[in-house]
């Protein structure tokens, strides 16, 4: 009999509970114990944090968003920040504690859930002894060697569903309306949801903007009789000069860039150049939360009882990937080696230009494309 404990760490995703839920029915079949450590670490370094996890206990959770374990994206265990009986605030690795309770409480594997910051911890444990095996987590689609993660399916449906809304009052009034969607290093959300939502810009991260191309193509609107545009911006995205957006400082008022803020800038750079009525919504966490779709619901359940079956080949120190709709293991090393960014010259990059998107970049960009 085998014992494995489960951790979601990371920002939430919808389809974290159908991993579990997969995970422990799986165990159960083959007369396993799971356990799950609540708030990502935290079971590990407080035991009682630790929770045993029944069939009962996930009854129906697969059709919920969230995670019923909870989860941290301030949780490193190698960089834990302390606050010191002077009052100052020091930064300790705990890793030895994890890896001790670990050891003690008798697990066979740990099934860390989560994006490149989430499997790189679990990678360092993993080089530390400990028997690991990650499953793919992020909204924003950008872990490499997998086809797909769970999550980004459900936030672009969110986001789609937010820009077909937004339509209506924007013909109304005659208006610009700015989205900004996340996607730090790469514009997977707000490519799928500003073709699907009939935008009429898409800023991406990959593609540093020119506001006068942005404004030509809203002009452009204005000519073939359409008063009204929308604009959709991953929150990474940057000028041509190199700005980015960053909404101030981090943890305990560490420097860290926290993006945000493109969308209210680029909607007053577009007031001031065209004279438009603009205005800008950040739909932020809405995109993490709600019930998975069918797609991340069925790749989670995949992916979490591939996990199992990893555990039963003694195959650690991997992830579960989807390539070629087929799931596979990869080393966690090479999934968290790069982010995966947006192929500029991909089909769906092309649709855009094709349909008459603008991108931020000048117009000669689709006959270079073709070219």
């Amino acid at each position: 009999m085998k014992k494995i404990v489960i951790s979601t760490g990371g920002g939430d995703a919808p389809g974290l509970n159908a991993v579990i839920y997969a995970v422990v029915h799986s165990c159960y079949r083959r007369g396993w114990e799971v356990y799950g450590s609540r708030n990502g670490y935290g079971g590990f370094l407080d035991t009682d944090e630790l929770v045993q996890l029944y069939p009962r206990d996930v009854e129906g959770i697969y059709s919920t968003g969230g995670t019923i374990l909870g989860s941290t994206n301030k949780g490193n265990p190698f960089a834990t920040p302390v606050e010191n009986l002077a009052g100052e605030i020091q930064i300790v690795d705990v890793s030895d504690k994890i890896i001790n309770n670990f050891k003690r409480m008798g697990f066979d594997c740990h099934i860390a859930i989560g994006g490149d910051g989430s499997l790189d911890i679990a990678h360092r444990f993993a080089e530390k002894g400990m028997p690991v095996i990650g499953v793919p987590k992020t909204i924003d689609n950008d872990l490499s060697q997998t086809n797909r993660t769970f999550g980004f399916d459900t936030a672009v449906s969110t986001a789609t569903e937010a820009l077909d809304k937004l339509h209506s009052t924007a013909k109304s009034h005659n208006r610009v309306m700015v989205v900004e969607v996340m996607g730090r290093d790469s514009g997977w959300i707000a490519l799928y949801s500003g073709i699907s939502g009939g935008a009429d810009v898409i800023l991406l991260p990959e593609i540093p903007f020119d506001m006068e191309a942005v404004c030509d193509k809203i002009a452009d609107n204005e000519l073939h009789d359409k008063d009204y545009s929308i604009v959709v911006a991953a929150e990474g995205a940057v000028t041509r000069d190199g700005q980015r957006f960053n909404k101030g400082k981090g943890e305990l008022g560490r420097d860290e860039m926290i993006l945000g803020g493109v969308a209210e800038w680029v909607a007053k750079e577009i007031a001031r150049r065209t004279g438009k009525d603009t205005r800008s919504l950040v739909l932020g966490h809405l995109q993490r939360g709600g019930s998975p779709t069918t797609f991340d619901r069925l790749l989670a359940l995949r992916f979490g009882a591939a996990a199992v079956r990893l555990v039963e080949e003694n195959i650690f120190g991997h992830m579960v990937a989807l390539i070629d709709s087929q799931m596979v293991a990869v080393p966690i090393t090479e999934a968290i080696q790069v982010r995966k960014k947006v192929d500029l010259t991909s089909d769906k990059v092309m649709t855009a230009r094709e349909v008459g998107i603008c991108l931020g970049d000048s117009n000669k960009a689709l006959a270079q494309t073709k070219e």
